[in-house]
């Protein structure tokens, strides 16, 4: 029989019996007891430390039930055989896709690319609509919510697409997502695609491919040109893909518009091959020279076009929050999709955004943010070409970047990981290509550069693209 050596604190406020369990689970997992070792008798134990029987029987059942011991009987309590607890290093280091997101929950960095404007946003209008949302969702009657999403915010998202992408939709098209990739996720299940071919945009989102990836299907990089998608060379790299994917209101990353013809052959192509188009309307009416071009799905007569947006660059990324438009024969198959495998976000976080919707906040601070990242993306290409230099040449300007070419002899993936150490946040554009990189770059986003910083930071910029730093 097995001596144990327990101490008790008396005047504590964890119960005596409790105090008991945790000492010989703790020994039981540290090894000191041994799969077999018999436990002493209640009497003995409760001997042995000056506490009745029933606080003794009251620790050994609880050790009982959570499957450390087992009651023999005659045979008495014995420690029950247990697999060696797992020991796995954890590394707060390593975040998923470092190679796109090199920190989360920091505040956003020169040229940083894919998130709005820190100082220009309305926190404290935002701060008094999330406080509303909570109470209010804080309210509601205890049930489950519609998992498609809450019906005023997507009555409200339908509102919005017809008036700014010219995309006429009912509210019982609309799915709310958690974000980007809940949208492309429902899609990709509902459409039961996984392990087929897919079209990507080459360059295109580097995200997306990874997603399509993990879907198991086989990705084929089609190239782009002044018109967007060239749906002939997709044809003949993947002529058995039942996916598209796709950003015809600006390019990600290059910022060309899909011409009508494009868009047409596009759509033809999808209806011949009973195909599926994924529109992923990133920069949604972020155009900032001239009016956005309406939504692809908009043109669609045939139900074959699905329609992803975000509020991640024109709200906050830290919403997570996203909406997917489909074609109305498909909104009760996706409605039971949302429901089993993805369903809305928290409905606090719906209310706040349904109110800056309705209450004109939204397109008020669009129209804001469009005439501030102009005037931004102007001032970074002119500092650059100011600066001119071989060694980082501007190539134009893409949504709410400037696409800025470097030197086929250096590595814009070293340059980008060289610029942190700096406060600079530049995107190498090299990943964003599916096969050979045609061109080493860097996109600089425009949405948080400040005046009196710029002249600086794009001299360091050209420092590490000439190799002095």
């Amino acid at each position: 029989m097995t001596k144990l050596s327990i101490g008790l604190d008396r005047a504590g406020r964890i119960s005596l019996s409790a105090q008991i369990y945790g000492s010989i689970r703790d020994t039981i997992e540290s090894g000191q007891l041994a799969a077999g070792a018999r436990l002493p008798s209640w009497s003995d134990l409760a001997a042995q430390l000056g506490v009745s029987r029933g606080t003794v029987r009251a620790a050994y059942e609880r050790l009982i039930d959570e499957q450390f011991a087992i009651g023999l009987g005659a045979a008495g309590t014995r420690v029950t055989a247990r697999p060696s607890p797992a020991t796995t290093g954890w590394s707060p280091e390593a975040p998923p896709l470092p190679d796109l997101f090199y920190d989360f929950n920091a505040a956003p960095l020169a040229f940083q690319m894919g998130v709005p404007s820190q100082d220009a946003f309305p926190f404290k209008l935002w701060s008094r609509i999330q406080a509303r949302a909570a109470r209010r969702a804080a309210a509601a009657p205890v049930g489950y919510p519609d998992p498609r999403g809450e019906p005023d915010l997507r009555q409200e998202i339908a509102a919005y697409l017809g008036v700014s992408r010219g995309l006429r939709c009912s509210p019982s098209q609309v799915f709310v997502t958690v974000g980007f990739s809940g949208a492309l996720n429902l899609a990709i299940r509902a459409l039961r695609v996984e392990g087929r071919q897919a079209w990507m945009e080459d360059p295109g989102f580097p995200l997306t491919r990874t997603a399509l990836e993990l879907a198991g299907m086989t990705v084929a990089g089609v190239p782009v040109d002044a018109d967007g998608l060239d749906i002939d060379a997709g044809t003949r790299i993947a002529p058995k893909a039942v996916l598209a994917v796709v950003t015809p209101g600006q390019q990600a990353p290059l910022g060309m518009t899909m011409s009508l013809a494009r868009r047409i052959s596009l759509l033809g192509w999808a209806r011949q091959h009973e195909a599926w188009i994924v529109e992923d309307d990133y920069l949604g009416e972020l155009q900032l020279k001239g009016r956005a071009a309406p939504a692809l799905a908009s043109l669609d007569q045939d139900g074959r076009v699905l329609h992803i947006g975000t509020f991640s660059k024109t709200i906050s990324p830290a919403l997570r929050l996203g909406f997917l438009v489909v074609p109305p024969a498909m909104a009760r198959h996706f409605g039971d999709v949302a429901a089993c495998l993805a369903p809305a976000p928290a409905a606090s976080v719906q209310h706040a955004v349904t109110e800056f919707m309705h209450d004109g906040h939204y397109l008020r601070h669009l129209r804001r943010m469009k005439r501030l990242y102009a005037a931004r993306q102007e001032a970074l290409v002119h500092c650059l070409k100011e600066q001119a230099s071989e060694s980082l040449r501007v190539q134009g300007a893409a949504g709410m970047t400037v696409v800025a070419a470097l030197s086929q002899s250096v590595s814009d993936v070293e340059i980008a990981l060289r610029a942190r150490a700096f406060g600079l946040a530049p995107v190498p554009l090299s990943p964003w290509y599916t096969g050979d990189p045609g061109q080493q770059g860097l996109l600089l986003g425009v949405t948080n550069l400040s005046e009196k910083t710029l002249p600086a930071n794009c001299h360091r910029l050209l420092e590490l693209a000439r190799g002095r730093y």
